[in-house]
């Protein structure tokens, strides 16, 4: 059933990631279990981020960073980060090209998406 299949990722969404991602089909599968034990839904909310973050870097104020680099995950705005949102974000900021990074980087500055960077985000973030 439909319940099943959820438990692996899609055919089509592993052939995604193989080609958009440096992953191989059994490094995006080891993730993606990594994420279901997490996320059971698919879905990871902002609070849950923060969590995970903050067992990653368990100095400073994890919360107000995370809501910038949780905004820049979630590429298609609905409120969570999905699998494939969640690995092509790991992917660019740990092996992704220096101009891949540093478009992320500019994403997550840009808090209104308006392309500028203005002083007032950049206040916020530094």
């Amino acid at each position: 059933g439909a319940k099943a299949s959820k438990d692996r990722l899609s055919k089509e969404d592993l052939d995604f990631l193989v080609l958009n991602t440096h992953y191989t089909e059994d490094t995006i599968s080891e993730w993606y279990k990594g994420f279901k034990q997490d996320c059971p839904d698919g879905k990871l909310n902002p609070e849950a981020f923060v969590k995970i973050y903050s067992k990653c870097f368990p100095m400073g104020n994890a919360t107000e960073f995370c809501d910038h680099v949780f905004r820049t995950f979630d590429t298609d705005k609905n409120g969570f980060i999905d699998f494939k949102e969640f690995l092509i974000a790991i992917d660019v900021t740990s092996s992704g090209t220096p101009e891949e990074k540093l478009n992320w980087a500019y994403s997550m500055y840009d808090v209104d998406g308006n392309g500028w960077i203005d002083l007032v985000e950049m206040t916020n973030l530094v």
